[in-house]
């Protein structure tokens, strides 16, 4: 629902009713991901797109029975249809899971609060329970407090739900989790959404090169943080990256030590130098971020290995460490060399081959870590 959080915000603000219609899970190959959500208010106005177009008329058409009839949430399913190819359904082949709810902003302020946070930039997130005696619940996390609508309540499964969301909040990522079946503290096993609207993550490149100055830009291009570390004022300005958020003088490994990393966090040594490299790695791989590649020749790779291994770098560590950086594209400009990495990167979020399309069997669109329980850095964008 995030993916259209400016107008629930107005009608939020506006206390106007609205039906909200969600992918709440998704088969085989899907234009648009879970959580994305098309709403309709009671003067018929739309916003939003779960489908790219197949399947728009009859969710919305579902949107206006649920408000009209202002009864229970609802399931409905979407598949293709090759007996009629004028039948509603997905012309890529996919599954559609779509939860209908009603949504009242005065009977649900919290969501209200949690799009105000959303809009403006700030984090909070949004649980909804899409199966079970709670379906169409909501629960919305505001800094470290939750606040859950009167279905949920403040009982043992409101209790569970908003830990859960909390949860979800701090990692940064969307997700459908599972929970429940424990007497003591949620009877019931459900299955909740929660929606992160999270800050953008983060791309630190740590050596002020070419290289560099194309990788900030891809990086920025993907919705990244971008910041360019450099121990050299002389190369480390932002005349020269003017593609990244902010470009800063120090050390790297001393940088890296100071600053803010989580699990998106994606960390690129261009720095081609020991005595940067070293250090700067030794923390990297001790740390949790998503991401660690390090640009080299295979001889440099085998080098910097000998030496992180001398400082104490466990194989396991070492394991995490991609390098040379990049995929083997060919690449031999700054500009190509930034899009091996970020693909790199792109694959390594998604648990993916890296191979071309052409050789690699099963639909285009795999079921996304978020289906599984395994959210991974893109979620937010």
């Amino acid at each position: 629902m995030l993916n259209i959080a400016d107008t629930l915000h107005r009608w939020c603000r506006e206390e106007r009713p609205f039906a909200l219609a969600t992918v709440v899970d998704v088969t085989g190959s899907a234009p648009l991901p879970i959580g994305t959500s098309v709403a309709v208010d009671e003067d018929g106005n739309a916003v939003g797109s779960i489908s790219g177009g197949c399947v728009e008329g009859a969710v919305y058409e579902l949107c206006r029975q649920v408000l009209q009839d202002r009864g229970p949430a609802q399931r409905a399913w979407f598949g293709y249809s090759d007996d009629d190819a004028f039948a509603v359904g997905l012309t890529c082949g996919g599954e559609l899971d779509v939860l209908v709810q009603r949504i009242d902003p005065k009977a649900q302020p919290h969501l209200g609060a949690a799009f105000t946070e959303a809009v403006e930039g700030r984090t909070a997130a949004i649980a909804q329970v899409v199966d079970g005696s709670f379906t169409g619940a909501t629960l919305s996390v505001l800094g470290d407090s939750w606040i859950a609508d009167r279905t949920l309540g403040d009982g043992p499964t409101g209790r569970a739900v908003g830990d859960r969301a909390t949860a979800q909040l701090r990692s940064g990522r969307t997700g459908l989790v599972s929970l429940g079946g424990d007497a003591d503290t949620c009877p019931e096993q459900l299955n909740v959404l929660v929606h992160v609207a999270a800050t953008r993550p983060r791309m630190l490149i740590f050596g002020a090169i070419d290289f560099a100055a194309a990788l900030a830009q891809a990086g920025r291009f993907l919705g990244y943080h971008v910041t360019v570390c450099d121990a050299r004022p002389v190369f480390a300005t932002s005349a020269r990256f003017p593609h990244a958020d902010e470009v800063v003088v120090d050390w790297p490994h001393r940088y890296l030590a100071r600053t803010a990393v989580d699990a998106r966090t994606a960390v690129c040594v261009l720095t081609h130098d020991a005595k940067f490299d070293i250090p700067l790695l030794q923390l990297a791989l001790a740390l949790p971020v998503g991401y660690v590649g390090a640009m080299g020749s295979r001889r440099t790779h085998e080098a910097r290995l000998d030496r992180l291994r001398e400082v104490g770098v466990t194989e396991e560590q070492l394991v995490r460490l991609r390098s040379p950086i990049g995929l083997d594209l060919g690449a031999r400009t700054p500009e190509e060399t930034a899009i091996s990495i970020t693909a790199e990167i792109i694959a390594h979020a998604h648990q993916s081959t890296g191979l071309s399309l052409t050789r690699v069997t099963g639909p285009i669109h795999r079921v996304s870590g978020a289906a599984s329980g395994i959210q991974t850095v893109f979620d937010f964008l």
